[in-house]
């Protein structure tokens, strides 16, 4: 059924209409995020109630702060998730990558600059060798990446030699993850991230009345951003006030690594939702051999996703020995599945052809509240990991019952 079958061609459709048919991708199964921003909500509900620390300020910004990592991992992963591979080694990519950047720069003494472009370099080579043996030679990517995976490690131990850590030394790094905007940063992010969408958004709907395609009404897109300006409005004033608990020590703002992932966030939002290179990736995703019919390159598609992976990753690794200080030989290599786990949980098809960037920020911060929830009320570390499991299962099962309920395979070609 069309979403827009009630929806006169070159025509503005309703509100009605677009509720009916966010109706029925619900009945086919397309439920999208929508599992993760209940149980978000749920979680929040639940540690607030348990916890008079959970919704304080202080712990608003920790909790950004600490999802911050993973949200990018997560999102490094749509792109190879979304065409039904995985890249198990995300993770060790990243750590290897920020060890060579500390000891060309602490040890060696090379400028902080160009240290940082090797290990982005060296993100490109990773994932070059990945995409060309998965998409040329054939070799499943599961295998591929966890070969990678293993080997990676060994790789940090020869950089970081026998002591197997070295100390972040760079003032510009360590800020993104340990400084906060100034008052107006905050607002000012906030008032960016409103005219970007609502322009996206009115550029969108003008294209498709333009080509006589159906279009949603404009009283949605501005629902859509007055409900981010009330969401967005609430943070940045609650994350302005003071919440340090040294006098003498002031500590309020935005932190700074915010406007980084939601950049970030939006440039990977706006290259998969509207560009060539997008409609492609999905394309290839849903049917490969369609895709391969209808002229597109999916061997190139592939490698490409896989480079993007890696260079998000790579992000992801700045962000953690931002945070840390220091990089060791055991960067990056558990938080690999969690990123997987984030993707699944907000809604990212395991099986190819589903998945948004806001989608894993979504699925990363659920598993950041149930860390971050449970350390608060003083778990053991075990009871998250088991109730991150288990999320990840039920999320997991929704997907496979979806895709069957769609009709669509649940074994990929």
């Amino acid at each position: 059924m069309s979403d827009n079958i009630t929806i006169k061609t070159g025509q503005e459709g309703t509100a009605a209409d677009q509720f009916r048919a966010y109706g029925s991708r619900l009945k086919n199964g397309e439920m999208g995020a929508l599992p993760a921003v209940g149980a978000l909500v749920l979680l929040i509900v639940l540690f607030s109630s348990l916890s008079p620390f959970f919704l304080t300020n202080i712990n608003i910004a920790n909790l950004f702060t600490q999802a911050a990592t993973l949200t990018m991992l997560a999102a490094a992963l749509v792109f190879v998730l979304m065409l039904g591979e995985i890249d198990l080694s995300a993770g060790v990519t990243a750590g290897t990558g920020m060890a060579l950047f500390v000891k060309f720069n602490s040890v060696d003494g090379w400028p902080w600059p160009i240290s940082f472009a090797m290990a982005f370099a060296l993100a490109f080579v990773i994932g070059s060798f990945l995409g060309f043996f998965v998409a040329k030679v054939g070799v499943p990517s599961f295998v591929m990446s966890l070969a990678v995976y293993l080997a990676l490690p060994g790789v940090m131990l020869l950089i970081l030699g026998d002591g197997g850590l070295l100390r972040l030394e760079v003032p510009e790094i360590k800020a993104i993850m340990n400084t906060n905007l100034p008052d107006w940063g905050g607002w000012l992010t906030l008032i960016v991230s409103l005219i970007l969408t609502f322009a996206i958004g009115f550029w969108d709907r003008t294209r498709r009345l333009k080509a006589k395609l159906p279009a949603r009404p404009l009283s949605l897109l501005l629902l859509k951003v007055g409900s981010i300006a009330v969401i967005g409005s609430i943070g940045v004033y609650f994350l302005n006030m003071q919440r340090s608990l040294v006098a003498t020590n002031p500590i309020q703002g935005v932190p700074t690594v915010i406007p980084i992932v939601l950049f970030i966030l939006f440039v990977g939002t706006f290259v998969l939702d509207r560009t060539k290179f997008g409609r492609h990736m999905y394309a290839v995703g849903g049917n490969p051999e369609a895709a391969r019919r209808a002229g597109i390159k999916v061997d190139k598609i592939r490698i490409s996703a896989f480079i993007i992976c890696s260079f998000l990753a790579m992000i992801s690794g700045v962000f953690n020995v931002s945070r840390i200080g220091n990089v060791e030989s055991s960067a990056g290599r558990a938080i690999v599945l969690s990123g997987v786990a984030a993707a699944v949980v907000g809604g990212v098809s395991l099986f190819g052809g589903r998945g948004r960037l806001a989608h894993a920020a979504i699925g990363a911060m659920v598993i950041a509240v149930i860390d971050n929830g449970l350390g608060l009320l003083g778990m053991p570390a075990g009871i998250a990991f088991i109730i991150t499991g288990t999320v990840l299962l039920i999320a997991a099962t929704a997907d496979a019952l979806a895709r069957k309920r769609s009709g669509g395979p649940l074994i990929r070609t």
